[in-house]
């Protein structure tokens, strides 16, 4: 049993489109274990967007493949690609209140990533929330100086969604009850 953030981003709260994300991931038998609405400080942006120099790189890489394949000419290093798009999201998470849930169930990190689709709108199928209901482009958002607006976050790894609950729960504050479908979907024998 695997537990994974959820962060509805400040788009998707602006949008209304809490509930309808939340739904969907119920309705794929994942169990809301928490929930609240914050309203995240730039020190709580910034542990969640921690300042791991991999992850940086790793983001700076990306932007660098996308832009060479887009044929739009880049100035920085990977690194300071990955440093100034970690500070847009800093901002971008503070502009307005966020959504931070934990969905419990099997393969919650997997299952929830599936749902929620590709991180760049553009590449989501549909069927996803992204796919669905996103229309920011990397490209747009590059032109405009800003993240990519996607309307939820949702962690990566097991390993990410321990490191990220921590930032944004405390163990107090994570439920455990029983679905009525518990029952029939976790029956053993």
């Amino acid at each position: 049993m695997e537990r994974t953030l959820v962060l509805v981003k400040p788009d998707g709260v602006l949008r209304g489109l809490t509930g309808e994300i939340i739904a969907r991931l119920e309705r794929a038998a994942l169990k809301l274990v928490s929930l609240k609405m914050a309203r995240a400080s730039r020190e709580l942006a910034g542990k969640h967007y921690a300042a791991d120099p991999e992850w940086m790189r790793s983001v700076g890489e990306k932007a660098l493949e996308a832009a060479k394949k887009r044929g739009a000419p880049v100035k920085e290093s990977a690194e300071q690609i990955g440093q100034r798009v970690r500070g847009q999201l800093i901002e971008y998470l503070t502009i307005a209140p966020v959504v931070a849930m934990v969905f419990e169930g099997n393969n919650a990190v997997l299952k929830v990533r599936s749902i929620v689709g590709a991180t760049s709108p553009e590449h989501a199928a549909p069927g996803t929330i992204r796919g669905d209901f996103c229309t920011d482009s990397y490209a747009l958002a590059d032109s405009s100086k800003r993240p990519v607006q996607n309307l939820i976050h949702a962690s990566g790894t097991v390993e990410e969604a321990e490191r990220e609950l921590a930032v944004w729960f405390s163990p107090k504050e994570i439920g455990n009850y029983q679905r009525t479908d518990d029952a029939l979907i976790y029956r053993k024998g």
